[in-house]
């Protein structure tokens, strides 16, 4: 038997789109993160790295590396039929950050993927959330061969407010990845107060709306 929600005098015909944004260093593994959790083929803006960057685009610790995101990442995840959580995924190089200021316009939070061979790359990245008032979690991205830090040592590096979660994750682990992108849905409803908290979980998905007052 299908389900009818007559109940509902003013159904929505189109779900509420949440955004979060996906962003960090050259390399650190955005389009990766995007690709591994989103339910549709991730429309990603990648070209070839070429001798012409050579100057501006420091490969080391990613020599292997050769593409980039030109523009952004994009993909979904369906969060229940009147949610839909969009992930957008900036672009590392500097170069390309004014497109950072559009890319935010919106966004419920940020997610900083950090690289320990390469602390220093998610510097700014965590200075423009801040900046910003964007709610964010860091999420350390552990490359294999890559030197293992606890968490904290990773806060103390990157001189994070104590308030801000450090995770660890695997970018290329879709299960990896959802339990970053829920660790900063938990950050930003403890961040905000009450009321908006309440809001914010009935807005995002995460606890449903029983139009009790």
């Amino acid at each position: 038997m299908a389900y009818d929600d007559s109940s509902d005098p003013f159904p929505t015909p189109f779900p509420t789109a949440l955004k979060v944004l996906v962003a960090g260093g050259f390399g650190v593994g955005k389009t990766t993160f995007v690709g591994s959790v989103s339910e549709i083929a991730p429309l990603s803006t990648e070209e070839l790295l070429t001798q012409v960057g050579a100057d501006t685009d420091d490969l080391t610790g990613v020599e292997l590396k050769t593409s980039t995101t030109v523009a952004m990442d994009f993909g979904r995840i369906t969060l229940d039929e009147r949610h839909v959580l969009y992930l957008f995924g900036t672009p590392g190089q500097e170069r390309f950050w004014f497109m950072w200021d559009e890319l935010c316009r919106g966004a419920l939070g940020a997610i900083v993927l950090a690289d320990t061979r390469r602390l220093e790359n998610s510097f700014s990245a965590v200075d423009f959330f801040e900046q910003r008032g964007i709610g964010f979690v860091v999420a350390v991205n552990e490359f294999d061969g890559s030197f293992r830090y606890d968490p904290e040592e990773v806060r103390a590096a990157i001189d994070l407010r104590p308030d801000v979660p450090v995770v660890l994750c695997d970018a290329r682990i879709a299960s990896s990845g959802i339990r970053t992108l829920v660790t900063l849905v938990q950050h930003l409803l403890t961040a905000l107060p009450v009321a908006d908290a309440a809001d914010t979980a009935v807005s995002s998905g995460v606890v449903p709306d029983d139009g009790a007052a």
